[in-house]
């Protein structure tokens, strides 16, 4: 049965350690609980948020007013597919690393590149997530949801999920409760192909090598470690909601603004980082570009500070809370880097987190 409190400070259910009291909170341990008190609020005319494990999420100073509902479920099954290939379906309460790492262990290939990421597994279709060359639409063939507009739990394959660049159908809105997801990895001891040029560099291979699954995700976890981005409760610099910026994609004008305020600022023979991205709508050519470059040329190093937050020391994109802060402290060293970087370039910046009752 769902565990009902009430007044319960969301502090100590963000990786920030912000966020005031939740009006009503409710521990679902199954899929019909989780449902069912969804179901319920929204019957009620009660204003629902669905927290995981709150690694990407930045909560108001005052807190929620309504019914938060932490999702606690548990289990995976394996399910044969195509040969070669395992369809591994989970609900959405499993905590991520540990499930990334038994993949690894059980030889399926296909997240070992995602360790070391906070958070529950409903998360992952959410914002699409990613890192190191690989992002979860690349496995996910489908995700079972509740769908809070008709009241029926729905499954949405990949297509229907709309994933993009951390984005996807149900990130902006709340339509749609994410209760299982199904990747489909390999069958293999080795990763996928190594896409990503720092990973490649600290695992001694070329850009698409395969190595063995252990040793890319050990690379991983030791970069991560060394940016502050895997939880450990003695480093300060990990009390943060991971990247808190995207990086920006740019369309041509874009890039030549940037081209030109790069020059300007900075001397003509300064190249800023440029990647290939999936064209635009109109099939206009796109790159993406990085935001921890713009916010360090813009001025804000590693640890500079405004009053009790930070940027970690670590990686330029972690804005962090090491003690005692507020979220409004929070948003105002967000705001202070967003605009410093708008000024210096042109580009704005956009949140990564999921802002819940504060606006940016």
């Amino acid at each position: 049965m769902a565990v009902f409190a009430e007044e319960v400070n969301l502090a100590g259910y963000t990786t920030l350690r912000l966020g005031g009291p939740a009006r009503r909170f409710v521990e679902a341990t199954t899929e019909d609980e989780l449902v069912s008190v969804v179901r319920a609020a929204d019957r009620d005319g009660e204003p629902v948020l669905v927290l995981g494990g709150g690694s990407n999420v930045v909560v108001s100073d005052d807190g929620f007013p309504g019914t938060v509902v932490h999702v606690g479920t548990r289990g995976t099954e394996h399910l044969p597919d195509e040969p070669g290939r395992v369809l591994v379906r989970v609900q959405a309460g499993e905590e991520w690393d540990p499930f990334v790492a038994r993949c690894v262990a059980d030889g399926l290939a296909g997240v070992e590149c995602l360790a070391g990421i906070p958070g529950r597994v409903g998360a992952t279709p959410i914002q699409n997530v990613g890192a190191y060359g690989q992002d979860v639409s690349e496995t996910i063939t489908e995700v079972r949801a509740y769908d809070r507009t008709t009241g029926r739990v729905v499954t949405l394959d990949a297509e229907a999920c709309r994933f993009s660049y951390r984005h996807s159908v149900f990130k902006g809105g709340d339509r749609y409760v994410v209760l299982e997801v199904t990747y489909a990895l390999r069958e293999s001891e080795e990763s996928q192909p190594v896409a990503y040029a720092e990973l490649a560099r600290a695992l001694g291979v070329e850009l698409g090598a395969r190595v063995p699954l252990k040793e890319a995700r050990d690379a991983v976890l030791e970069l991560r470690r060394a940016k502050g981005m895997v939880l450990d409760p003695s480093d300060p610099d990990t009390r943060s909601a991971g990247s808190f910026f995207t990086n920006p994609i740019l369309d041509p004008a874009q890039l030549a603004e940037l081209e030109r305020r790069v020059a300007e600022r900075l001397g003509p023979d300064v190249v800023f980082p440029r990647y290939p991205e999936r064209p635009g709508p109109d099939g206009s050519p796109r790159v993406k570009t990085s935001a921890a470059w713009l916010i360090d040329r813009a001025g804000f190093a590693k640890g500079h500070a405004l009053g009790p937050v930070r940027i970690s020391g670590k990686h330029t994109l972690a804005l962090t809370n090491p003690d005692g802060a507020s979220t409004a402290d929070l948003l105002a060293l967000a705001r202070q880097v967003r605009d410093g970087v708008r000024e210096a370039f042109g580009i704005e910046l956009v949140n990564e987190p999921v802002l819940v009752g504060v606006t940016l």
